[in-house]
């Protein structure tokens, strides 16, 4: 009796164990025609729009700085109003003769710093190109944000990185610094007292934007809190933050009009009637809001791994467009800079992807050995039972 009821437990065991990770799946069926028809419905328009969008954003925004790099403020709150109103039909409802607006999911208390926190931090970007910062220098520096999620993530969540994710941002940091230093001196401005000049307000505009990368970070912290606690909704994310920050721009008013009039001096010719600088302006924040949407979709879809590698790809071609069509120029220390921070976001994203399936293969196994002990027990308590 002994030698049967070892034998039911030592069968039980191995089938629990077989409903474990330990077993080998059976080959997985090649893709079908809908599994590719609902690939390209999924992933065709947030790719279309972050490459898309983002590039002709890039495009558009150099555009407007040859013009007059002194429209930060004037760009940021156009960028802002028109992402609000494209956003706000999505959110009205008509109450009897009066619209308003539809009930909120997420309580209207924690969005109010993330919209100072946005406010703040479009302003210091656009602002730096007032202190004559090359747009591939800021696509170079922003990449940065990785070091300060890194930093915020394992100072205010606890998280724990590998080595192989810890020297990724070190490679990335190493890059941000070397692209950095590397921005020459105008070679026509040949006294002293111009360099030093020249080079405290570069130093200056690098400030800002570092400012605005920290405070960016935190940014990124508020919302994945948010979205824990109250689930994805990037889309009232979206229009709160951006329609809540048009009030602070009442402070702001004279600097809006100021390079909004900055804008039609500058514009070399018309359409219909239209300042050109104005109609790429509309451009900029049409592709603003398509790169925004893009974003969210992309990150509401797909993993941060791999939303991540997409966007440093998207860096990598909005640098090659500044350079190719607006003549910057590349030098050594800024190709080595931009080379480093790109080996090491790759890095970085293989690490984090490996990182990942190493806690679904623990979390398997586990189970596995759950299964097995169930069904070791439920042998032993039949045995019994016959017994």
């Amino acid at each position: 009796m002994g030698e049967a009821r070892k034998r039911r437990a030592s069968t039980a065991l191995s089938n629990g164990a077989g409903n474990g990770s330990a077993h080998h799946p059976a080959p997985a069926a090649p893709p079908t025609r809908d599994t590719l028809r609902s690939f390209l419905l999924d992933y065709t328009f947030p790719l279309f729009f972050v490459f898309g969008g983002c590039c002709t954003n890039a495009w558009a925004l150099e555009s407007l700085l040859q013009g007059n790099p002194d429209v930060g403020t004037a760009l940021t709150f156009c960028q802002l109003a028109f992402i609000t109103l494209q956003s706000l039909p999505s959110f009205l409802t008509l109450r009897s003769f009066v619209p308003g607006l539809k009930p909120r999911a997420v309580p209207i208390y924690r969005w109010m710093l993330q919209v100072v926190l946005l406010a703040t931090t479009s302003l210091l970007n656009n602002w730096a190109f007032s202190y004559r910062i090359p747009l591939t220098i800021q696509i170079i520096f922003r990449s940065a944000g990785l070091v300060v999620s890194m930093i915020i993530g394992f100072v205010f969540l606890r998280r724990r990185y590998s080595r192989a994710q810890v020297l990724a941002v070190l490679i990335v940091t190493s890059g941000v610094v070397l692209a950095t230093l590397s921005k020459p001196i105008s070679p026509s401005k040949s006294s002293a007292a111009h360099s030093e000049r020249d080079i405290q307000t570069y130093f200056y505009g690098i400030f800002l934007l570092a400012v605005g990368l920290v405070l960016s970070g935190f940014l990124g912290l508020l919302q994945e809190l948010t979205f824990a606690q109250y689930g994805p909704h990037w889309q009232e994310c979206l229009f709160y933050t951006h329609a809540l920050s048009l009030p602070i721009f009442a402070y702001f008013l004279s600097d809006v009009k100021s390079g909004l009039v900055a804008l039609s001096k500058f514009s070399s010719r018309s359409i219909m009637g239209i300042p050109s600088l104005y109609l790429i302006l509309l451009v900029n924040a049409a592709s603003q809001w398509a790169c925004v949407t893009g974003v969210n979709q992309l990150t509401s879809r797909m993993s941060s791994v791999s939303t991540n590698l997409v966007l440093t790809i998207r860096k990598a071609l909005s640098l090659a467009m500044s350079v190719w069509l607006f003549g910057n120029g590349m030098n050594a220390g800024l190709a080595g800079g931009g080379a480093l921070v790109l080996a090491g976001t790759l890095l970085y994203s293989k690490a984090a992807q490996q990182q990942q399936q190493g806690q679904g293969q623990g979390q398997g196994q586990g189970k596995g050995k759950e299964r097995a002990s169930q069904g070791a027990s439920k042998a032993e308590a039949k045995d019994k039972k016959r017994h």
